[in-house]
C-alpha cells in the first residue's frame, strides 16, 4: 500500500469494487461442482453449514461435504467486510472495505481438530496458505495443539514462515502447553534463533520475557544464542530481569521464575552486565522490579554496582524508585545487597524523600541509615511519616527520630570506619575477616529493627 506496508491479515478494496475470489455456496449436503476443477486461486465460500461443521468439529458432516476428489482449498470470511475510512498518503483519505479471510485448515488447527485437519489435507488444502497473514501452523502453535502441529509439519508446512507481524511459529510458543509444539518445530527444521521482522527478537527473548523456564531451557539446549540482541539492544537476560508480577499474590512466583531464568541464562554463558542502547543493565531492571534473589545472583557474578544508565540512574536509584508492588518483595534485601557490594550511598539531601516513599518498609530506612555515622535527617522529617505508620512501627521510628543529629553508638561508628576502609572490596574482604558470625552479620548491616 502507498504510504506504508499493508497488513496481509486483511484484504482491502475500494468502494464499488468486488473481491477477486470466486464466491461459492453449498446447497444441502452436495458439494459445489466447481470444487472439482483445479484453480490457481482458492474459492471464497460463504456456506454456513460448512462453517458450523468446522467450528463445532463435526467430522461426519465434513466428510459428507468433502467427498473424495473434492478440494478443501477454500477461503472463509472470519469477519464480514466493513467500510472504513483510511489514509494511504498524507492528506488523502478514502473509503475502503476491509475483510478478514481464513481457511478451513486454519479453523481446524486453531481448535485442535486433528482428524478434521487430516481430512482437509487429504482434500488438497494447502498447509502454507496464509490469506489472513498467518499459516495454519501459526494457529496450531498459538493454541498449543501439538498433534495438529505434527500433522501440518508432516504434510510439509514450513516451520520458518513469518506471519503478518513477522513472527515465526516458534515465536508463538509461549506457554507450558506449547513446549511440545516447540520441540516438534525444532525437530522439523525451525531456526532456533529465527528473528521476528519488526522487533528482531528470537524465541529465547520471548521465553525469557514471559518467564517460560522450560522453553528457554529447550532453546538453549538446541543452541540458542544467550546474548542475541533485539532491535532495542536487549538480550534475553535483560528481558528476563524485566519480568513483572501481575498482582501482589503473584510476586513470589514471578521472582522465582525470574531467578531460575537468569541462573539458566548465566550458566549458558550470557553476559551478566550486558547493557542495551540506553545503557540499561540487568541489575537496573532486577532492582526496579524488586527481584532481590536475582540482584544477589548478578552481584555474585561481579557486575558493576554503580554503573549508570543514560538517565544517570544507578542500581540503587532503581531500587529506591521502584513501584509500590516492590514492598511485597522485601526491598530491604535488595538495598542491603547493593550497599554491601559497594553501592554509592544516597545523597543525604535526598533521604527525606526516601523516608517519605519507603516509610512503610522501616528495614529499608534502617539499612540506609546504618551507612552513615550520623542520622542525616532534618528535625521536621517526622511529619513525613503518616501517624498510622508511626504507630505500627513505634519502636523503630522512636529510635530513628531520637538520633536526629545526635551521635551514634561507638559500636556503630566502628562499623562505619571499617566499612569505609574496606570500600571497593567489601563483599570479598568482610567474609575473610576473623570475626564471630554475629559480629560479621552486624558488619554486613544485619537488620535489628531499631537504631542505636
Amino acid at each position: 500500500m502507498p504510504g506504508g506496508r499493508s497488513s496481509p491479515s486483511h484484504r482491502r478494496y475500494h468502494l464499488g469494487c468486488l473481491p477477486l475470489a470466486t464466491s461459492c455456496r453449498i446447497g444441502g449436503s452436495q458439494p459445489c461442482p466447481t470444487w472439482r476443477t483445479p484453480r490457481s486461486s482458492p474459492l471464497l465460500c460463504r456456506d454456513m453449514a460448512l462453517q458450523n461443521a468446522l467450528y463445532t468439529g463435526d467430522l461426519a458432516r465434513l466428510q459428507d461435504l468433502f467427498p473424495p476428489h473434492s478440494t478443501a482449498d477454500l477461503l472463509l470470511e472470519s469477519r464480514a467486510a466493513e467500510p472504513r475510512w483510511s489514509s494511504h498518503q498524507r492528506g488523502l483519505w478514502s473509503l475502503t472495505y476491509e475483510e478478514e479471510l481464513t481457511t478451513p485448515l486454519h479453523v481446524a488447527a486453531s481448535r485442535g481438530h486433528t482428524e478434521i485437519l487430516r481430512l482437509l489435507l487429504r482434500r488438497r488444502a494447502r498447509p502454507d496458505s496464509a490469506p489472513g497473514g498467518r499459516t495454519a501452523l501459526h494457529e496450531a502453535c498459538a493454541g498449543g495443539h501439538a498433534a495438529c502441529v505434527h500433522v501440518l509439519l508432516v504434510a510439509g508446512a514450513d516451520p520458518n514462515t513469518p506471519d503478518q507481524d513477522g513472527k515465526r511459529p516458534l515465536h508463538l510458543c509461549r506457554g507450558a502447553a506449547t513446549l511440545e509444539c516447540a520441540e516438534l518445530l525444532l525437530k522439523f527444521g525451525a531456526q532456533v534463533d529465527g528473528r521476528s521482522e519488526d522487533e528482531d527478537e528470537t524465541p529465547l527473548h520471548i521465553a525469557a520475557r514471559l518467564g517460560h523456564v522450560e522453553l528457554a531451557d529447550l532453546l538453549l539446549r538446541r543452541g540458542a544464542n544467550p546474548d542475541a540482541r533485539n532491535a532495542e539492544g536487549w538480550t534475553p537476560l535483560l528481558a528476563a530481569c524485566d519480568t513483572r508480577c501481575q498482582s501482589l499474590g503473584d510476586a513470589e512466583a514471578t521472582t522465582n521464575r525470574c531467578f531460575q531464568l537468569c541462573r539458566l541464562l548465566l550458566s549458558a554463558g550470557a553476559k551478566a552486565d550486558a547493557a542495551d542502547q540506553d545503557k540499561l543493565r540487568p541489575l537496573h531492571l532486577a532492582c526496579r522490579h524488586g527481584h532481590s534473589a536475582v540482584v544477589e545472583l548478578l552481584l555474585s557474578c561481579g557486575v558493576s554496582t554503580n554503573a549508570m544508565d543514560y538517565g544517570g540512574h544507578t542500581a540503587l536509584h532503581c531500587a529506591l524508585q521502584g513501584p509500590a508492588t516492590a514492598l511485597a518483595r522485601s526491598p530491604e534485601h535488595t538495598v542491603r545487597a547493593l550497599l554491601n557490594h559497594g553501592a554509592v550511598r544516597v545523597w543525604p539531601g535526598a533521604l527525606p524523600k526516601v523516608l517519605e516513599r519507603w516509610c512503610t518498609s522501616p528495614r529499608t530506612i534502617e539499612v540506609l541509615m546504618n551507612t552513615y555515622s550520623v542520622v542525616q535527617l532534618p528535625e521536621e522529617a517526622k511529619d513525613l511519616v503518616p501517624p498510622e505508620t508511626l504507630q505500627k512501627h513505634q519502636r523503630f521510628y522512636a529510635s530513628l527520630f531520637a538520633l536526629v543529629k545526635q551521635p551514634r553508638s561507638l559500636q556503630h561508628l566502628s562499623r562505619c570506619v571499617l566499612r569505609s576502609h574496606l570500600e571497593g572490596c567489601l563483599p570479598y574482604a568482610l567474609p575473610r575477616l576473623p570475626l564471630p558470625p554475629r559480629l560479621l552479620r552486624y558488619m554486613q548491616l544485619d537488620f535489628e529493627d531499631v537504631l542505636y
